[in-house]
């Protein structure tokens, strides 16, 4: 069936046509694309129409589509039996292989999605601090959990305000949130109600409003303000957490979160999620201590396996040439007129606009054009994330042969931005 006749039918069944609202096209106009199969960078849809792919599933596929050692990984995964609703031996292999990429994470726990490991995390440090507060930045987004879909309320350092339908206002009001890259309300928040805070939450690499990229000084008064008032820091990995280095934006910035939150690269393509950090604050998780979280398919084996076949393979060696890639295709994008594309490693955000770090900084006019930029490279089989505000994500498949037809695709469509 078409693409057009599977999209008629999905409108009957879910909410927008589709299963998550990202995967819409109400924001860049069309028909969401129904894909059949994919293998590298590039994918088919239901039309046979084929696509390079610059989303690869939103930051997981980072070795690409349908890697022939994942899939064998898997497939003997899956001979073994898809879930046990027990411990395995390979919880303990990528527990082992994690703990080695990211020295400060003592003790973790698998779950099966990055909003379920943010929202485990926001408890456990509630229970360990027995404080209700927590604090976020506005440009920063870390799942769809009540708390977290909030915005700055009407005063400095006043209660959140939903911005969901559903949301509680009570549960709201225990979330203050603060612009991104304005140290001098950082300070102001902490001076007030910093010893009211359970944890502060944030993207280090923010790039789920575009990629918002901070001043490293804001992120360590970050830090220094946590310590200071007994605040536990979170870093919000689930993007960032082994895409851009062995150790994430841990790491690659010099500061250590008490907690951290993963998914995506460490499912290999396979749903996941983890949370971890000290071993005194992971020490308040059941059954160890009163802070409870559970769930049926955490650790799966399948997962498990998908996950640690991706991360064998990605060494020092690995990072720094998809970083080098990574530059040249951040400099096709912005041989068109008007576009920059701020990149941190493999993250790019291709932007008609300069030198934004705040998400209420965006202009209408930039996103328009990304609007008319994503046709027009879908047109020349060039599938983008299909918001002006999610970045593009690269991978190890996107070779020569990718890299000569996307400047073949840009070079077509970039007279008309002229």
């Amino acid at each position: 069936m078409s693409n057009d006749t599977l999209f008629a039918e999905a409108l009957t069944h879910f909410p927008g046509g589709v299963s998550s609202p990202v995967r819409a096209f109400r924001a860049v106009g069309g028909t969401p694309k129904f894909f059949r199969k994919a293998s590298g960078a590039w994918f088919e849809d239901e039309d046979g129409q084929r696509f390079l792919d610059l989303c690869m599933s939103w930051g997981p596929l980072i070795l690409g589509h349908a890697h022939p050692d994942i899939l064998a990984a898997v497939t003997e995964s899956m001979n073994e039996g898809l879930t046990f609703g027990a411990p395995s031996r390979r919880e303990l292999a990528l527990a082992r292989k994690i703990k080695a990429m990211v020295p400060f994470i003592e003790k973790m726990r698998f779950v099966s999605s990055g909003t379920e490991a943010v929202m485990s995390a926001l408890r456990a440090a509630r229970g360990f601090t027995g404080r209700d507060r927590i604090l976020k930045f506005d440009g920063c987004y870390h799942g769809h959990s009540d708390g977290l879909l909030v915005k700055a309320g009407s005063g400095l350092v006043t209660f959140g305000a939903p911005t969901s339908a559903g949301v509680p206002k009570g549960i709201a009001e225990l979330t203050s949130v603060v612009t991104l890259d304005d140290l001098d309300t950082l300070e102001r928040t902490f001076a007030e109600i910093g010893n009211e805070l359970a944890a502060a939450i944030i993207e280090p690499i923010p790039a789920n409003n575009g990629l918002l990229l901070q001043r490293p000084e804001f992120l360590k008064r970050l830090r220094e303000l946590c310590t200071k008032h007994g605040v536990i820091l979170i870093f919000d990995e689930v993007i960032s957490g082994f895409r851009v280095g062995p150790g994430g934006a841990a790491e690659r910035l010099g500061i250590t979160p008490d907690l951290a939150t993963y998914g995506k690269i460490i499912g290999g393509g396979m749903p996941v999620g983890l949370y971890g950090g000290r071993k005194d604050i992971m020490g308040v998780v059941a059954p160890d201590g009163p802070v409870y979280q559970a769930g049926t398919l955490s650790g799966n084996p399948v997962a498990m396996a998908a996950g640690l076949a991706t991360m064998e393979k990605l060494t020092p060696a690995f990072y720094a040439e998809l970083d080098a890639k990574a530059a040249m295709w951040a400099a096709t994008f912005e041989t068109i007129p008007g576009l920059h594309c701020p990149r941190y490693g493999s993250l790019l955000w291709p932007l008609f606009q300069n030198g934004v770090r705040r998400s209420d900084a965006v202009k209408g006019e930039a996103i328009s054009s990304f609007n008319r930029l994503h046709r027009a490279l879908l047109e020349q089989g060039v599938y983008l994330p299909p918001s002006g505000y999610e970045v593009a994500f690269l991978s190890g498949a996107h070779g020569e042969a990718e890299l000569a037809h996307f400047r073949r695709a840009v070079a077509a469509v970039a007279p008309a931005f002229a």
